[in-house]
């Protein structure tokens, strides 16, 4: 005959007093966590007791039981029933729902106490987010619901947002197919279609974290932060009937602009209104458009600018501005940080001297009837004007200049047997002996002109030479300098098309002076040119390779090497409609006396010296006393003054021969006047010259 199954038999349940309940010392829980005994309390006055409390008969020493029951299971509902009973909200004698274990059993009151905290299970967060849901629809406000459950308003919030989730997501979810954060993102959305679309790509794919499908559910939108949202403004494009989607679960900046069209369209209304004031200036044409092409402005000639001086009132503003910024900074000089007030001030505070600092260009009338603007949105969501190109047909003719020294490629000779005073335009020719015949002597001027301009070429030619020597025998300096162009290239110019933009252009040397081509550097230069040549592999594959397995010194020695051909130091003056403006050549400068500076370049040490043919034979008689007076002094200036123009030329090579004067062009940091050791040596070849 069959067994019979044995029947469990459940505690009973009964109504105890509240004043006959005290706690258990067997109570397992002990740290606080979770809902407060306060908020509990607060949710029984609401609701009543949801849940019995589980209690043991206390025994006297005989084993009688006192009439008392101990709580070692409801601990925390028994402590929130007691502040009640203190509130005078709940009588003392009032019937407490118990499930009573009975005395003597063989489970550990302990027992009881883990069991109902441990076997708990949470509640699934599908389910709370139904639950919520149903409560919303029967009439409860999201803000009542999160004080029932003591949660924040957020919390609802973000569990109701799962409403936009198609229920074929939901089910996958709910059957473990998905994870919670994976549900989350795609809440951003409420397109049903595209969610499953989605999913059915993400779970084919090996990466299914929630920002891949972030970024899928917002591909076809713009971010609230995106430079074109800032430009028109979010209460804006609000207006306008655009809608924006967001992300409770996660920071998004203000949410996703789901209708870029609308977006661009009101981008492009604020635009053209820019465009039409711009063209209120008085601009021939101005073209508007969201971005420009890179290279947009390659075939225009620019106009240059002159700098709007500050008013009176805004010197004081910029002096009242500065002084404010020392004062905070001295205020707070031993402080670890600033306070946010403090630190919030000094930004408002840069700013306003950056505004200020930044002056805008002022043209010429006639030049801005002849040229144009472009108008476009800049990519930190500002307007971007780019005033003053002008069109190739609408540049005036240059007249046609000759030059006597021709071009040449960057080792060549020029032959030199006329030469001419560009200060004057004056020229002279070397006789068999040695000696100048001027053509006409050169009229002395008042004070010293700027140097010419191809005379400033030439220079700045001989120290492009130098620097490229310098430069390709340092490669800390070498990389630093291509860190930096690679730097300002990314983040402050429009990256190209092409996998990398960084690339060396060799820079031709088109005017020289006659001693250029058997210099130092250019034997310098040359010598390790072949070197490497000579090495190089003649396979592009091979090529890699052996560079890939070279030592760091020798990698470090020929990117300094290849790096060295694209320097460029040269002064040159732009014509006034080139494509070239001259302030972006005296902004090549300033980075070339940097580098010239970390490299210490010293145009002595590369074998620099002034001569006749690359110098005082070229400039004005001015210029050469100047030169006597800064390397000899005064003494020897005033000995060799009334000499004419070639013989003052030839003594001055001779004066200055070994002193290690250099043209302010070619110095690297200023000199000071050294007349103190080399007076001496002056005096005997002042009193020399004089004698002949």
């Amino acid at each position: 005959m069959a067994t019979a199954i044995p029947k469990i038999t459940l505690s009973s349940s009964c109504d105890i007093p509240f004043n006959r309940l005290v706690p258990s010392q067997s109570n397992v829980r002990r740290v606080k966590s979770g809902l407060s005994i306060e908020e509990l309390a607060r949710d029984i006055e609401r609701r009543g007791l949801l849940q019995s409390l589980n209690v043991r008969p206390v025994l006297d020493r005989e084993g009688a039981e006192t009439g008392t029951y101990e709580v070692p299971a409801g601990g925390r509902r028994f402590r929130a029933l007691e502040l009640l009973v203190k509130q005078k909200k709940l009588a003392k004698t009032a019937p407490v729902p118990c499930v009573v274990r009975e005395a003597g059993s063989a489970i550990l009151a302990e027992d009881d106490s883990l069991a109902e905290n441990v076997q708990r299970v949470a509640l699934h967060p599908l389910d709370q987010f139904r639950a919520f849901r149903d409560m919303l629809q029967k009439g409860m406000s999201e803000e009542e619901i999160a004080a029932a459950f003591f949660v924040a308003p957020a919390v609802v919030k973000q569990r109701l947002r799962l409403m936009t989730v198609s229920d074929k997501l939901l089910e996958i979810y709910e059957q473990d197919g998905m994870k919670l954060e994976q549900l989350m993102a795609f809440s951003i959305s409420d397109d049903h279609a595209r969610q499953e679309q989605i999913w059915e790509i993400v779970s084919q794919s090996h990466n299914r974290e929630p920002y891949v499908i972030r970024r899928m559910v917002t591909e076809k939108t713009a971010r609230a932060s995106d430079a074109r949202a800032r430009f028109v403004g979010l209460d804006v494009y609000l207006a306008a009937g655009g809608p924006i989607m967001r992300d409770l679960f996660e920071a998004d900046d203000g949410g996703w602009l789901q209708d870029p069209a609308i977006l661009d369209r009101l981008v492009m209304e604020k635009l053209h209104i820019a465009g039409e004031d711009i063209r209120a200036e008085g601009w021939k044409w101005v073209e508007t458009a969201l971005s420009f092409p890179w290279g947009h402005t390659r075939h225009f000639a620019e106009i240059n600018g002159r700098e709007v001086p500050l008013s009176d009132e805004e010197t004081a503003q910029l002096e009242a501005l500065r002084a404010e910024q020392e004062s905070i900074e001295a205020e707070y000089a031993q402080a670890d940080e600033y306070p946010d007030e403090v630190d919030a001030r000094l930004g408002e505070i840069e700013q306003a001297i950056l505004a200020l600092e930044e002056r805008p260009l002022a043209f010429d009338p006639a030049d801005v009837a002849r040229a144009g603007a472009f108008v476009s949105l800049a990519s930190d969501g500002t307007l971007q004007v780019e005033r003053g190109f002008v069109l190739p047909e609408d540049m005036p003719a240059e007249p046609e200049e000759t030059d006597d020294a021709g071009s040449a490629d960057e080792y060549g000779h020029h032959p030199h047997d006329r030469h001419y005073d560009d200060s004057t335009g004056q020229g002279y020719e070397d006789r068999d002996d040695g000696s100048i015949s001027p053509h006409v002597e050169p009229e002395e001027e008042d004070g010293i002109k700027p140097l010419p301009d191809r005379r400033l070429t030439e220079l700045t030619a001989w120290r492009t030479l130098a620097l490229r020597d310098a430069f390709a025998s340092n490669p800390h300096i070498a990389l630093t300098e291509l860190l930096h162009t690679l730097v300002r290239d990314v983040y402050w110019q429009t990256p190209g098309a092409d996998c990398l933009e960084a690339y060396v252009r060799e820079i031709s040397l088109p005017v020289y002076s006659p001693d250029m081509p058997g210099s130092l550097p250019v034997h310098a230069l040359r010598q390790r040119n072949e070197g490497w040549k000579h090495d190089l592999p003649e396979d592009e594959d091979a090529l890699w390779r052996w560079i890939d397995g070279l030592d760091d010194p020798s990698r470090m020695a020929l990117l300094a090497h290849c790096l060295s051909f694209g320097v460029n130091a040269l002064y040159e003056r732009m014509p006034a409609y080139g494509a070239v403006p001259q302030r972006s050549v005296t902004e090549r400068l300033k980075r070339a006396d940097r580098l010239a500076a970390a490299l210490s370049l010293d145009l002595v040490e590369a074998g620099w010296q002034p001569t006749v043919e690359n110098y005082f034979g070229r400039v004005t008689k001015a210029r050469i006393l100047q030169a006597a007076r800064e390397a000899r002094g005064d003494e020897a200036a005033e000995r060799i003054a009334h000499l004419k123009k070639p013989d003052m030329a030839r003594e001055a090579e001779r004066l200055l021969e070994g002193s290690g004067w250099l043209p302010e062009a070619l110095r690297t940091i200023e000199r000071p006047d050294d007349t103190s050791a080399d007076m001496a040596v002056a005096g005997e070849d002042v009193e020399a010259i004089a004698a002949e």
